[in-house]
């Protein structure tokens, strides 16, 4: 068996890409077709030996479409990948502009449409020569010719719709292209009988007709569908973006060593075994190992991970990488296409592609009520024509029928729906892309979570202190060691003292251990900081800090010791936490009975920590981005709605494989270019409430079809006149319009009741408690007992923590919440100490 890319030409719906799939699945030896209308593309699994690529191609042009091999067009045409998608970018805006084209013109004369059919049911003015029975044509004819831009503008809904119903396979193309041909079909024989009514003089026969047009319905079902069309296709020509934005990242110059010289050349140009130089802030071009030198490279773009990771002689490194410190030289192993990052690429590209087109629930109903409506009205005609009736009033009877089946409501029942969803859920602060991701996001039984940026904040933060010296003396000299260091963990450490005001101690002799930590003589004397590695060089006794080490380590904390010449002072605990919120999307996704995973680049320990504290339900560690979309697929293999919520460009690929994207804001570009749903406040209850939101969108639709459905049946039978023989009652052309007209209202008002979805969801009150950070500076404080006096009178306050420092003579204060500062400089007075400032 083996796989292969196809570019299709000549799609235009779902229709198509179905057809297309359907007509390719019928050969024998094919395991596996998926067509792609967004992308053009067909992927296609076979038996080269029973099957071949002409085979497939021929199919596809007998279906009525153009098909070639991906890779051939491009090999054929000297393309890079690049510029592939910068040109399937362009075919995009070209739709695009072709669509917004088509919505102009159709309304620029469905008003005037309007104005001549209508204007003089309300009172509006009409010139004399449309006005009267005796200008009847000519009043019918200017309808006739303001029909026809619309109409020649639209011709691709009759093209398609029709091509559907010759091969036995309406859809809603279909419902359209008869519903508003039968109206201009109607309108162009009433033209026909009031110029024989005239020249008869048969005032009757025209007086019968002038109001029996159906020019503007015609015109309106067009230009409605079209305005739905429109929005759809803009919101979908975003997700196309995503590949040519992973291209973008790639780097796209290298500097090689060859013939002893350093070159800069083309990343194309760098081929297997070349030495490849990487400076500090370079972006590493290929993949390969190291041959010389240590740095510390952010690989955040292929594993997501926060952390930069310190690269060492013989460490591999990753094409998109970046050497945020150090130099590196390395031998290159993977080049062009066989890159880790260039394999990220084709897997969006493959996810994407075998995201088969979703059958809407109108073209399921299409299906059935096409026929059935055909079948009426023929059945009308013959029944009328065999009892003796004139074989006008037969096909007025059957006519009829076919214009009380317009599709306007059907057409309506789902776009609309799914536009006040997408407008609720924009309030919300989530970006729905696709009408698709909307439809499917009610039916998700598993959510996949990326750990860094999505459960947590990204940005590792400290969280304990541990120390045997004072507190705020122990920070001062952990901040002055760190705060010369390169490495992110340090960052952390003098943000946390900057934080508290605490200075940091000035440090001479200083001396960076790579992979290990930092060293420096402060007031003379040796101080240390790093890993176990680099206090067991220093023959320090780490005994009685291993269990303590590991307990950290099991929360998930990266433990940094520090130390003098002679002993551990203390340990700062850094991590990346997880954010408030995330624990009560837990719990609200398992409310929902939505089983809930998290994949991650990080090592088992720390994923485990984070399960514990979220209650998610299972943990998959230390996985690369393909196996990150091959999860997925194993989870979709069991028969699961997956939706998948990351936000780096290794999620790319899942976030593209999986049911439904949900990208966090903040992330990557790429990611959320790859998503179907955007969570722009970075909060993942955000993604209940998306999921929440689509449930309630789909009852809507629902609804809708069910009321568009019984508007259009009610009405068959009065037109079909099966009441005229007992009753008298015949469907008089207003009332028609005035139930077709009655039935998209009720659709729009009942979409509308969406506005009033809510989020339920009070995220200040319940997961964010603010802090107060306050300064205050302190008069006749001389000994610790001062020292603990003022401490015991400011911690009296409910919901205030006191650092009080005798040197600086000063309070450091946290409050949670807001706190009255007169309240503090008054239990301070009491105490009997003088309040000289408060910041």
């Amino acid at each position: 068996m083996i796989k292969e890319k196809f570019d299709v030409t000549g799609m235009t719906c779902s229709a198509c890409s179905s057809r297309v799939e359907k007509c390719v699945s019928r050969l024998e030896g094919i395991s596996q077709v998926s067509v792609n209308l967004l992308t053009n593309s067909m992927q296609v699994e076979y038996d080269e030996n029973v099957l071949s690529e002409d085979q497939i191609i021929s199919a596809v042009v007998k279906a009525g479409y153009g098909a070639f091999p991906a890779d051939s067009a491009e090999k054929k045409d000297g393309k890079t990948s690049s510029v592939k998608s910068s040109s399937s970018s362009g075919v995009i805006e070209e739709q695009m502009k072709n669509m917004k084209m088509r919505l102009i013109v159709s309304f620029v004369f469905l008003i005037p449409l309007m104005y001549v059919s209508m204007g003089h049911m309300i009172g509006l003015p009409l010139p004399g020569f449309l006005t009267g029975v005796e200008n009847a044509v000519s009043f019918a004819f200017t309808q006739f010719l303001l029909c026809l831009p619309v109409i020649f503008v639209n011709r691709k809904y009759y093209s398609k719709g029709f091509q559907t119903l010759f091969h036995l396979a309406p859809n809603m193309d279909s419902l359209i292209a008869i519903g508003s041909g039968a109206s201009l079909a109607y309108g162009i024989f009433a033209i026909y009988r009031m110029s024989y009514g005239l020249g008869q003089g048969n005032m009757k026969l025209v007086h019968m007709y002038y109001h029996d047009l159906y020019f503007e319905s015609a015109a309106m079902i067009l230009a409605l569908i079209t305005v739905g069309k429109y929005l759809e296709a803009r919101s979908k020509g975003k997700t196309s973006e995503a590949i040519t934005k992973l291209i973008d990242l790639a780097p796209k110059m290298a500097v090689v060593e060859r013939d002893g010289k350093e070159q800069e050349i083309p990343v194309e140009q760098v081929r297997e075994g070349d030495i490849v130089v990487v400076r500090p802030g370079g972006s590493i071009p290929v993949d390969g190992f190291v041959i010389e030198g240590t740095a510390s490279v952010d690989e955040a773009a292929i594993t997501g991970e926060s952390i930069p990771v310190q690269k060492h002689v013989n460490d591999t490194v990753i094409a998109a990488t970046i050497n945020k410190t150090g130099f590196l030289r390395f031998k290159a192993t993977r080049v062009g296409d066989d890159t880790t990052f260039s394999q990220i690429i084709r897997l969006v590209e493959e996810a994407s592609s075998s995201k088969a087109p979703i059958a809407k629930t109108a073209d399921k109903i299409a299906g059935v009520f096409v026929p059935v409506v055909m079948a009426i009205a023929l059945i009308t005609a013959v029944v009328w024509l065999i009892s003796g009736a004139s074989f006008e009033f037969a096909l007025s009877c059957a006519i009829c029928v076919l214009v009380i089946s317009c599709p306007c409501a059907l057409g309506l029942a789902t776009p609309v729906a799914i536009m006040v969803g997408t407008g609720k859920g924009a309030e919300n602060g989530i970006l729905i892309k696709s009408g698709e991701a909307l439809e499917i996001a009610h039916s998700v039984q598993c959510v996949v979570l990326d750990k860094t940026g999505t459960i947590t904040q990204g940005k590792p933060v400290v969280t304990d202190v541990d120390t045997v010296l004072d507190k705020r003396k122990f920070l001062s000299v952990a901040a002055g060691l760190e705060e010369r260091s390169e490495h992110p963990l340090a960052a952390a450490i003098t943000e946390f003292a900057g934080k508290k005001h605490i200075p940091s101690e000035k440090v001479e002799e200083f001396l960076s251990v790579p992979g290990k930590g930092v060293k420096g003589k402060i007031h003379g004397h040796w101080y240390f900081a790093g890993n176990s590695a680099m206090m067991e060089k220093q023959n320090m006794d780490l005994s009685p800090f291993r269990e303590k080490l590991n307990a950290y380590a099991d929360q998930g904390k990266t433990p940094m010791l520090f130390a003098d010449e002679s002993q551990i002072l203390g340990i700062i605990c850094v991590a990346d936490v997880v954010k408030p919120s995330s624990s009560e999307a837990v719990r609200q996704f398992k409310k929902l009975g939505i089983e809930v995973v998290m994949l991650t680049g990080d090592n088992s320990r720390t994923a485990e920590a984070i399960r514990k504290q979220t209650g998610i339900d299972k943990v998959i560690a230390e996985v690369l981005p393909q196996d990150k979309e091959r999860e997925i697929d194993r989870l979709q293999q069991q028969g699961k709605k997956v939706a998948m919520i990351g936000d780096g460009v290794n999620d790319a690929p899942a976030l593209a494989r999986a049911d439904v994207g949900m990208a966090i804001g903040a992330g990557t570009d790429v990611a959320i270019e790859s998503a179907d749903i955007v969570l722009m406040k970075n909060d993942l209850m955000d993604a209940v409430t998306a999921i929440r939101l689509s449930k309630a969108v789909i009852r809507n639709i629902r609804q809708n079809l069910f009321w568009a459905f019984f508007y259009n049946s009610l009405g068959i039978p009065v037109a079909a006149g099966v009441f005229y023989p007992l009753l008298g009652l015949k469907l008089n052309p207003m009332i028609g319009a005035a139930a077709m007209s009655l039935s998209s209202i009720f659709v729009v008002t009942n979409a509308l009741r969406l506005k009033k979805f809510s989020s339920e969801k009070n995220m200040e009150n319940n997961f964010k408690e603010e802090t107060t950070m306050i300064t205050m500076k302190i008069n006749g404080m001389m000994c610790p007992h001062c020292q603990a006096a003022v401490k015991k009178a400011l911690e009296a306050i409910d919901g205030v923590t006191a650092d009080v420092n005798l040197e600086d003579k000063a309070a450091y204060i946290t409050a949670s919440g807001q706190v009255d500062k007169e309240a503090l400089k008054k239990a301070v007075t009491d105490a009997g100490y003088e309040v000289i400032s408060i910041e």
